[in-house]
This record gives structure tokens, C-alpha cells and sequence, in this order.
């Protein structure tokens, strides 16, 4: 619960920093501006308050790292939700606005996110998780599109330490196999998720997980 406010947070702060010029530069999402991915927060904060206030009392589907459709496809950003997000961002024209929604749904999504039981349980796109579990997904989500924001704008800042471990720690889980000890928490991250190619000395380092690249999280 902790690291899902910490990660979020960090990076809605991160946001919070970036001058208005920032929006218009590509994020790490294929296809999407920096705006673009603001805006598709917006509608994630959004998706955290309706599954906080989803309670159900099935028994769990999924876990913290089963919650993820795994694919080796990137997006290419022509996906019809995709295309709906970058004409939501383009509406708002003025950063500000944006910036301003994202605080506001965003501080919601995580006051409730510290009211919450842990063990409670609740319904998302079909399939039960524990409150607890569905946080620690989200905390990976928000350490990813950090990793995302920051692409290509240097010097902003970059996510929590902790996000980044436990992150790599759960895509490692998915992928029922280590990174290289060589590997930085980020590079194992953005390699993993097929967010950057590989160097061949990276390969080389892969070794057979290489041809396994990427696990894609939707």
C-alpha cells in the first residue's frame, strides 16, 4: 500500500515540475506525447476509484503480477482506446488543465488507496484481486510510465528506488527467469517490457531469456 503511494507520488510530481514546452516533446510510449500519457493517467485514477469502490466476495482470479496480459507485441499506438486518449490530451490545449486534473483525480485515487483494507476484494476487467494485490500492480504501473515520462526528458526526475526493485522483482516473476545481476533495475525494466532494444552485449547477457523479450503488460 505504501509503495503505491510512494510510486504515484513520485510521479505526479514528477508532472507537477514540467514546463508547459514538456508536453508536446514524445514520451517513452510508442506513439504518444508526453501529454498523451498525461492524460492516460488521468483515465488510470480514474480506473483505481472505481475498483477501490468494486468490492466483491468472490474468491481472487489474479494476483499483484497475474493482474497483467502478457504479449510480445509493443504497442504501436493505433489501438482505437489509444487514439481516443491522444484526442482527450489534444482537448485540453492548456498544460495547466491537465496538470490540475491529474492532481485532483490523482490525490482522490490515492487518499482512497490509504482508506483501504488490504484483503479486501475487488472486481476489475472481470477478474478479482486482493485490494492489496491490485495496489501492487499499479505500483509497477505508475514505476513504468515514470520510466516512460522521463524517455526523453532529461533531468526530470526519476522514480523511487523502491519502485524500481520491486518492479523488476515482479516482471521477473512473469518472466519465471532473472535478468542478468549486471542489469540496473531501469534497464532490466525498459529491456524487459520492450521499451529499448537490447545492446549485443546485452544479448549475449540474456542468453536464452533474449529470445523470450518482450514481455508487453496490458
Amino acid at each position: 500500500m505504501e509503495l503505491f503511494s510512494h510510486c504515484w507520488s513520485a510521479l505526479r510530481a514528477a508532472i507537477a515540475e514540467l514546463p508547459d514546452e514538456a508536453f508536446a516533446r514524445p514520451s517513452g510510449c510508442a506513439g504518444w506525447l508526453v501529454r498523451d500519457l498525461v492524460c492516460h493517467l488521468v483515465i488510470d485514477a480514474q480506473d483505481v476509484l472505481i475498483t477501490l469502490a468494486t468490492p466483491t466476495e468472490a474468491e481472487p482470479t489474479r494476483n499483484a503480477t497475474t493482474y497483467w496480459e502478457v504479449t510480445s507485441t509493443p504497442p504501436t499506438g493505433d489501438d482505437p482506446l489509444d487514439a481516443l486518449t491522444v484526442r482527450l490530451a489534444a482537448a485540453y490545449e492548456d498544460p495547466r488543465l491537465l496538470k490540475f486534473h491529474l492532481d485532483n483525480v490523482g490525490s482522490a485515487a490515492d487518499r482512497a488507496a490509504a482508506m483501504a483494507a488490504p484483503e479486501r476484494r475487488v472486481v476489475t476487467r472481470g477478474e478479482v484481486l486482493t485490494t492489496g494485490d491490485y495496489l501492487l500492480a499499479h505500483a509497477m504501473e505508475w514505476t513504468l510510465h515514470h520510466l516512460d515520462l522521463i524517455a526523453h526528458l532529461p533531468g526530470t526526475a526519476e522514480p523511487p528506488a523502491e519502485g524500481l526493485a520491486r518492479s523488476r522483482q515482479m516482471l521477473e516473476e512473469i518472466a519465471g527467469a532473472a535478468f542478468p545481476a549486471s542489469f540496473s533495475d531501469e534497464d532490466a525494466l525498459l529491456i524487459g517490457t520492450g521499451r529499448r532494444a537490447p545492446t549485443w552485449a546485452e544479448k549475449a547477457e540474456l542468453g536464452a531469456l533474449a529470445a523470450e523479450l518482450p514481455f508487453v503488460l496490458g
